[in-house]
């Protein structure tokens, strides 16, 4: 398998969030199956400077510690207090940064991750469910079963049944920048172009 290294974490978090686009997430569930989608949706999360991160200026907390791993660290949080939220630790340890994965397709066992999502497989969605499948964090991590669970998870490793395989990255001029979603209270980092992702 071609399960991305811990070297490809520690990076930059702006360049780790435009090359996940393309890798496959892998989720094998407990009874074995393996759920398989392609990220086409990532945000950029850098505590030092950005007050849109959970660690901005390295503030720590029960919630926030995960972010201060070695790279290559899942990062689950609950928003709203239903919705989890999937994101991969960068750059240093000690250093509060990640990606958050907003957006992905089934590459295998859709119907499993759709009986996930809506209680029914893939041929019976409606056109609605169909065009909002996985375009969201709180919908990804439905679609794989990912909940707090797995927050602290080694992504690294494909025996802790959650890693990331090198896929198929799109060219570059298929990428798409802008700005990130839901952080009106983030004042200046509200305008950081730090979203990435294409069709």
């Amino acid at each position: 398998m071609d399960i991305l290294t811990r070297d490809f974490y520690h990076r930059d978090t702006l360049a780790v969030a435009r090359d996940l686009l393309g890798r496959e997430i892998v989720r094998v569930l407990p009874d074995g199956t393996e759920l398989r989608c392609r990220i086409t949706e990532t945000e950029a999360y850098i505590g030092r400077l950005d007050k849109a991160c959970h660690a901005y200026g390295y503030r720590r907390t029960p919630r926030t510690e995960t972010l201060f791993a070695p790279p290559g660290t899942a990062y689950i949080y609950l928003i709203y207090g239903m919705y989890h939220c999937l994101n991969f630790v960068t750059e240093e340890e000690g250093e509060p940064a990640a990606v958050l994965l907003r957006g992905a397709v089934p590459t295998a066992n859709g119907d499993r991750i759709a009986q996930n999502r809506f209680g029914r497989g893939l041929e019976a969605l409606t056109p609605y469910q169909r065009k909002n499948f996985l375009n969201g964090p709180g919908k990804l991590c439905r679609g794989l079963d990912l909940t707090r669970a797995q927050n602290g998870l080694d992504l690294t490793q494909s025996k802790n049944g959650l890693y990331i395989c090198a896929g198929q990255p799109p060219a570059p001029a298929c990428i798409q920048v802008g700005k990130r979603i839901g952080i009106d209270y983030a004042q200046e980092a509200v305008d950081f172009p730090w979203r990435f992702w294409y069709e």
